[in-house]
């Protein structure tokens, strides 16, 4: 016996009825935005049910998000007919108030009808429509690989600009321009294959920390590229005329306007004799919310002397966006640190921190910090100490006047600062309180409070600080002051 409906591309023929179901396409709409299912069929037979399906896992599942019943309920607020001869035509939507990315995916209509020959029988049909639910960025941001690194002198070195765009869908298209201008970049599926020139020079570092324990080679370098006239030459060109103040000037009192600091800054001895070629590289992420990662990396062989205080703007454009969206960064080395000392008026026994507080510019990258003691090691006996903050624990009398240098370096350069630490007093015990106090019984006009014991400038610091303690200030001031007295 033959089947009396045939159902064939969501058209169902009868003897004695038929059905039609199309889902109206829908173009590519932004989460956020409120959708319309429409669902079309026309039929001349009586209906029975109207059911929308969400689709997921592949079309293994599927979730009702709407039912119609026609034996249980009269309310078409959702439907429309149209009376045209013996024919209906229907129309059933679906609004999601606002569309979600978790939307994304398959939706199905499926009608049923009475088989116009008997109320026994249903016959049923249905369409489909996938719903794309995009989604603009939700973040962008560019940092710097690899970072921090330290500033090259003598050589060149690769540098690369990392582009990490979060959020969107579909994935963006994201490109790279220099103050403006659209870079014009080698396309990479992988990184630069390590013999491909001098974007992959990898030579070591030669370390800006270590330059005063090589002085013979450093002075042989020097005049190597004074020879060859390469421009550039920097401020600290000569550790001897440079970085290292004299000990002299260290030595000399100071006021109590500390800390001292002294700056100089560093550029490369070498120049590049051509335009850098930029190559760039692309790589996604998909996140389980249905979004993708793009990441964009910009690489070339640094220059400092050009890229120092170059704009750098990743651009990202997108179908869910108006307007390409963008983040900039300039390429700047430190300069002008800010250093900060707490206690301001350090004592002996106290622990001192020594911050680098800023600079007086926007550094990028971040640069990194790298302490020294000049002419000695710290006072935890290393030969440097990496880090932002130098903390000294219960400083003794033994380094008040000690010189510290902060290196604080990126890519792009590299800055020496200079501070030095100032202790005032000395720890005494009851015995040497007690001697104090009785000197100071027949002054008459000198306060008896221990905190004005001491000197009230370096002078007295730099000179008894270390080897005398209060009661040799007390009492030169004690002299002073009755020599003054003396007709």
């Amino acid at each position: 016996s033959m089947n009396p409906c045939h159902l064939l591309s969501c058209v169902c023929l009868c003897l004695r009825g038929y059905l039609t179901v199309n889902i109206e396409p829908l173009p590519p709409v932004v989460a956020g935005d409120a959708v319309t299912l429409k669902c079309n069929f026309k039929t001349d037979g009586r209906m029975r049910e109207i059911v929308w399906y969400r689709v997921t896992d592949g079309g293994t599942i599927k979730q009702k998000i709407f039912t119609f019943d026609a034996m249980f309920s009269t309310n078409y607020s959702h439907m429309e007919n149209y009376r045209k001869r013996e024919d209906l035509v229907y129309q059933s939507t679906v609004r999601l108030p606002e569309v979600r990315i978790s939307d994304n995916g398959p939706y199905e209509c499926h009608v049923g009808i009475y088989d116009r020959a008997t109320r026994e029988k249903v016959v049923l049909a249905s369409g489909n429509i996938f719903l794309n639910v995009m989604a603009p960025p939700t973040s962008i941001e560019v940092v710097a690989a690899d970072t921090p690194a330290p500033f090259s002198r003598y050589q060149a070195q690769n540098f690369t600009l990392v582009c990490i765009v979060s959020g969107g869908k579909p994935a963006p298209m994201v490109y790279f321009k220099r103050d403006g201008e659209p870079i014009d970049a080698v396309p990479l599926s992988e990184p630069p294959a390590a013999s491909s020139g001098p974007l992959q020079d990898s030579r070591p570092f030669r370390s800006l920390l270590h330059r005063d324990l090589d002085d013979t080679k450093m002075q042989k370098s020097l005049s190597l590229l004074d020879a060859e006239n390469r421009g550039g030459r920097p401020y600290t060109e000569r550790p001897s005329h440079g970085l290292t103040p004299d000990p002299n000037i260290l030595l000399q009192p100071t006021t109590e306007n500390i800390p001292e600091t002294v700056v100089s800054r560093e550029f490369p001895r070498w120049v590049h004799s051509a335009e850098p070629t930029y190559f760039l590289r692309h790589s996604r992420t998909p996140s389980s919310d249905g979004t993708v990662e793009v990441r964009a990396l910009l690489t070339w062989t640094l220059n400092p002397q050009i890229d120092n205080e170059a704009l750098f703007s990743c651009e990202v454009k997108h179908p869910a966006l108006s307007m390409p969206m963008q983040a900039e960064v300039t390429l700047v080395a430190p300069k002008g640190p800010k250093i900060v000392m707490t206690p301001s008026r350090a004592r002996v026994g106290d622990t001192v921190r020594i911050l680098v507080h800023g600079f007086q510019n926007e550094v990028f990258p971040e640069p990194m910090f790298t302490w020294t003691r000049v002419g000695s090691r710290l006072l935890d006996g290393s030969a440097e100490f990496d880090g932002k903050e130098l903390v000294l624990e219960r400083v003794p009398a033994e380094l008040n006047g000690s010189m510290y240098r902060c290196t604080a370096q990126n890519p792009l350069g590299s800055t020496d600062t200079h501070t030095r630490l100032i202790v005032f007093g000395m720890e005494h015990s009851a015995g040497d309180w007690e001697n104090n106090h009785r000197d100071e019984s027949w002054l008459g006009g000198i306060p008896r409070r221990r905190k004005q014991q001491g000197p009230k400038s370096p002078k007295f610091a730099l000179g008894g600080g270390p080897t005398g303690g209060q009661g040799r200030s007390v009492v030169t001031t004690i002299n002073k002051l009755r020599t003054q007295k003396e007709p």
